[in-house]
């Protein structure tokens, strides 16, 4: 049976937003909705929840809901330029250590990210287990912008090009071009081995996609938050958070 670590990362110093994890949502805090559903997961299976936070009130809000933790998320990994995939291995490679285990998996929710079904987590479970070559997996969203078609940058010279300008084949329409999907933030699968390899980005050429069928973004700003409490509070998020 596999062994599943549930990591919930929320650092109390975002310069954007300062302790987003635990404003509320609706009537909740945002981080509540993470725990909720990570404990519907793994009710049926093997595994641990774990929090990874530098913030003693985000602890204490965790702690109401029934996540404790003794870990506490050094100081280089709580600065912006942080990666989080080392600091997904950092706490890890904790509960390994305290619990004298190993886990075979890693499922990482993100806090600001919570429009996610249990749906969603028991099919992309099945499909990374599914896939034994696969070194992870993570959830996407159908992209409202195309790097082939409508994506510029900036050159040297200071005039724009496209972003794909570059390849031979110029596509002239959006439905031409290739399917391309944004990272919503929401979930990340690991394989415990992807943790043994120092990769530093969860893109890799083994990593699986897992597009949602439903509303999905993450929460960076407070303008962002301030509109999804908007969608929450007239019911039009249709999606059911709770």
């Amino acid at each position: 049976m596999e062994n599943i670590l549930i990591t919930i990362c929320a650092r109390g110093g975002s310069k954007g937003f300062p302790k987003k994890n635990i404003k509320d949502l609706g009537e909740l805090p945002l981080i509540y909705y993470s725990i909720k559903i990570a404990k519907e997961f793994l009710k049926n299976k093997n595994g641990k929840i774990t929090l990874s936070t530098d913030c003693s009130d985000i602890k204490q809000v965790c702690e109401k809901f029934g996540l404790k933790s003794e870990y506490d998320r050094p100081k280089y990994l709580s600065s912006d330029s942080a990666g989080k995939v080392e600091t997904i291995k950092d706490v890890l490679l904790f509960e390994e250590k305290t619990l004298n285990t190993s886990f075979s998996m890693v499922l990482d929710l993100d806090v600001s990210s919570p429009l996610r079904s249990l749906n969603d987590l028991e099919k992309s479970y099945d499909l990374i287990k599914s896939k034994k070559n696969a070194l992870n997996l993570f959830s996407v969203s159908d992209s409202m912008k195309n790097p082939y078609f409508n994506m510029v940058e900036l050159s040297s010279n200071g005039y724009c090009k496209l972003v794909k300008e570059d390849l031979e084949i110029k596509f002239l329409s959006r439905q031409a071009a290739p399917k391309v999907y944004d990272l919503n933030a929401s979930f990340y699968w690991y394989r415990r081995s992807f943790f043994d390899l120092k990769l530093s980005s969860a893109i890799t050429n083994k990593s699986l996609i897992y597009k949602v069928d439903h509303i999905c973004f993450d929460i960076d700003e407070e303008l962002d938050f301030l509109f999804m409490n908007f969608l929450y509070d007239n019911k039009k998020l249709n999606f059911l958070l709770k």
